[in-house]
């Protein structure tokens, strides 16, 4: 056996936007830097300042557009650009980038549901206007910078007051409402630091030494772990390391002078470290000398040599890039590429390439293309996007039983087919079309004994066979209203088994068109759509079956299997529509409404959109449910003005009880609502205990007071003892008294109308009069 590297096109670049202007930037750029998105379907290429080529360019892999945007004047170029990802999005995950300028400036830009970019958000990162950002990286949806701040007074250049003015920060990126994102409130990470290089890993920030470090701490380096709170103070030379709590007594910030006074030790005997390039890969950092020595800096601050790259390469001048894959060092200068072995950092290949300008990037995230991520190394140039593997070579190739096999059927279907291509064994392995050649060969490549490949297709043996006799029954003409209808049951079965794209789908919508009925009594049967002791809707159906009946992938003329299945729940059984679409929002997981353009609706629009077609005069009663049972606060509170509009006081009041727990923001709209009518009307008063329930616990007598006078009506004229005839009665202390108590109750803080809106419980004693003589009598004189 022999091993070699190999190297495979994944793109030409043709299916990225702006895939001239792609290849022209990497082409003529060799400084470019290039990034990539963690789900792989997006480059970012960036420019320095002074280039011919745009500054700033984004092109998104697929349909979809790129990004250009253009730098805002005074402003100077674009400092460096990262892909962050934004927890908590309902939709699925969507790219969100970041622009950092050296003047503290910073955007966010996003795509939603409006096509190509957005922007999302302008923000200063930086206090001070004077302050100015050297560094900065991102990881997840944290982003990270390292400022350089005024000093109170005037220091000299070169000075160490100078030296240790800087500041590591960080700002988290935030979900701001269902499709945008903002940058949070800044928290500082070190005080009176020196000048640090950053570097994001899988988990972790290096904070590297440059060039401009203070020389006595320049042979040190920092590792911070955001999920851990903690920091790693490392010396390479020495392979020492002391870590500390970022959080000491409540603090959320570390000075470096007293964090390095706490460990003396590690700063005698240093020299600055030999940095040429430092990149970070798979978890590690790698440190490549002047002379060529790269080294490995573990998570841990642990450090090892990995070997020496060969002689005169640096001589060459322009960019490295370092990259790992598969325990095997990667390094590329130009057009040459050298590997070395990770664990004796022996010289394994030597390659020339056939093209200048060539960047490593990272492994995309796991299932996202699993052509990609196949245990290789991705590198861009203006060629395209290959991907570099271990190849094992036999010395003499002998075809096993699986290759055989796509031989003899490669054969075969080249003999019946009417096409003039000619049909290759690659494509029979990659594609789904001839499913008979792949069961074959996972037959044969498990090897498994005959009793078990016959226990293995029992059941699918035994519906062929009850599906034969079905059809001869049918021939036959006995039974055929319930044989036609087991037939369409057992097809949905199949159908749902497969993968339901193009013929599929249009199929399973012709069973559902002539045979609704049958068709849902398998697909409850398949799904397992149960009730449970509280009337609930439960399924024990497997994450996949539910995955191929929400995913958004609809043919021409065909609806997707989710319409399809509320299009025939409107038809049949309208009640089931609601549960049935909250169980589903239940089962749904991340990028499953996702189609061929992008981020999908939520399920309840999807539901919405067939609902007017099929539910008659029950449209009405059904839209209210599934805006109830949306989980979305805008499309509840859109219910629960529907329902004030009608007056089903009772339905709002029993929704935003069962609704409050779940959301407190939810339960403050919805009681400010019923708050607001309770102060026009009194349709409220017979329902003033339930609104007392629904009273949030935060809200103190003040707010709830404020609250009344915004929404109390205008008086036309001077206040009467008496209504006008046919007028509602006007709102009085004695019906706000209950709202009041409970508010007094659930409030934290003591309210200044406390002495006036409720009494000491005893009254006041009776004042003593003056003594009057009787009637009849004078006093003494």
């Amino acid at each position: 056996m022999k091993r070699a590297s190999t190297l495979h096109l994944l793109s030409d670049l043709s299916d990225f936007s702006n895939a001239s202007r792609l290849r022209q930037v990497l082409a003529e750029e060799p400084l470019v830097r290039v990034r990539s998105s963690p789900d792989g379907r997006h480059l970012l290429l960036l420019c320095p300042s002074g280039s011919p080529a745009p500054l700033l360019l984004v092109s998104r892999k697929g349909a979809g557009l790129g990004l250009e945007p253009s730098c805002p004047a005074g402003q100077g170029p674009v400092l460096d650009a990262f892909f962050l990802q934004c927890p908590g999005w309902a939709s699925g995950p969507r790219p969100v980038l970041a622009l950092v300028w050296a003047s503290g400036r910073a955007e966010v830009w996003g795509t939603g549901v409006h096509p190509g970019w957005q922007l999302l958000q302008q923000a200063e990162l930086c206090v001070s206007s004077k302050a100015k950002v050297v560094a900065a990286a991102a990881l997840g949806n944290q982003l990270v910078w390292c400022e350089e701040r005024p000093a109170s007074v005037e220091v000299a250049k070169g000075s160490v007051q100078a030296a240790f003015s800087y500041c590591v920060c960080t700002r988290a990126l935030e979900a701001h409402g269902e499709s945008s994102a903002i940058l949070g409130a800044p928290k500082t990470l070190l005080h009176h630091c020196p000048h640090f290089q950053l570097l994001a890993s899988r988990s972790d920030f290096f904070m590297v030494p440059t060039a401009n470090t203070w020389p006595s701490v320049a042979h040190i380096l920092l590792i911070w772990y955001p999920g851990k709170g903690r920091l790693t103070v490392a010396v390479p030379a020495h392979n020492l390391t002391h870590s500390r709590n970022l959080s000491p007594k409540g603090r959320d910030s570390w000075d470096f002078r007293s964090l390095l006074q706490r460990v003396p030790g590690l700063l005698s005997g240093g020299e600055p470290l030999d940095i040429h390039t430092c990149a970070a890969a798979q978890g590690s950092l790698l440190l490549l000398s002047l002379k060529g020595a790269v080294s490995l800096i573990r998570r841990d601050g642990g450090a090892r040599a990995v070997g020496i790259l060969g002689y005169g390469l640096l001589n060459q001048g322009g960019p490295v890039s370092l990259g790992i894959f598969s325990n095997t060092l990667a390094c590329v200068l130009g057009s040459g590429l050298e590997l070395l072995d990770m664990g004796s950092g022996r010289l394994l290949e030597r390659k020339v390439l056939s093209t200048d300008g060539v960047h490593l990037l990272e492994l995309s995230a796991p299932g996202i293309d699993e052509e990609e991520n196949k245990g290789g190394l991705r590198l861009l140039s203006a060629s395209g996007l290959f991907r570099m593997a271990w190849e094992v070579r036999r010395e003499v190739e002998w075809l096993n039983s699986e290759d055989l096999v796509f031989e003899e059927a490669c054969g075969y279907y080249q003999r019946r087919s009417l096409l003039g291509a000619r049909l290759t064994t690659d494509e029979l392995k990659k594609g789904s079309t001839f499913r008979a050649p792949l069961a074959l060969a996972a037959v044969l490549r498990g090897h498994q004994p005959p009793t078990k490949l016959l226990t293995d297709l029992q059941a699918e043996l035994r519906d062929y066979h009850g599906l034969e006799r079905l059809k001869t029954r049918l021939v036959a003409g006995d039974g055929q209203e319930e044989g036609w209808t087991e037939l369409a049951e057992r097809e949905v079965e199949r159908l749902l088994r497969s993968d339901l794209t193009g013929d599929k789908l249009s199929q399973l919508n012709s069973v559902f068109s002539v045979f609704p009925a049958a068709a849902w009594c398998s697909t409850r049967r398949a799904l397992q759509l149960q009730l449970d002791e509280a009337g609930q809707l439960k399924s024990q159906a497997p994450p996949d079956l539910w995955k191929k009946v929400l995913v958004d992938t609809g043919a021409e003329g065909a609806l997707p299997p989710f319409e399809l299945l509320c299009q025939c729940l409107c038809r049949l059984e309208p009640c089931w529509l609601p549960p049935f679409v909250e169980l589903a929002q239940q089962q749904g997981g991340p990028g499953w409404g996702l189609g061929a353009g992008g981020p999908g609706p939520p399920l309840y629009r999807r539901a919405l959109a067939v609902l007017g077609d099929w539910a008659g005069a029950r449209a009405g009663a059904l839209e209210l449910e599934l805006l109830l049972g949306s989980g979305r606060p805008k499309a509840v509170l859109q219910a629960i003005g529907q329902l004030v509009q009608a007056g089903q006081w009772e339905r709002v009041l029993e929704a935003g009880l069962a609704l409050s727990p779940s959301s407190p923001l939810l339960q403050m709209e919805i009681f400010t609502v019923l708050l607001a009518e309770f102060a026009r009307h009194r349709q409220l008063d017979a329902h003033l205990t339930c609104l007392r329930r629904l009273c949030p616990p935060d809200l103190t007598p003040t707010d709830l007071l404020l609250l009344l006078k915004r929404h109390l009506p205008d008086e036309e004229g001077p206040p009467t003892p008496f209504p006008k005839v046919g007028a509602d009665p006007p709102l009085t202390v004695g019906l706000l008294r209950g709202l009041l108590e409970q508010a007094r109750s659930e409030a934290r803080a003591p309210s200044p109308y406390e002495d006036i809106l409720w009494d000491s419980g005893a009254c006041p004693p009776h004042p003593k009069g003056r003594p009057y003589p009787s009637v009849g009598h004078s006093s003494p004189r």
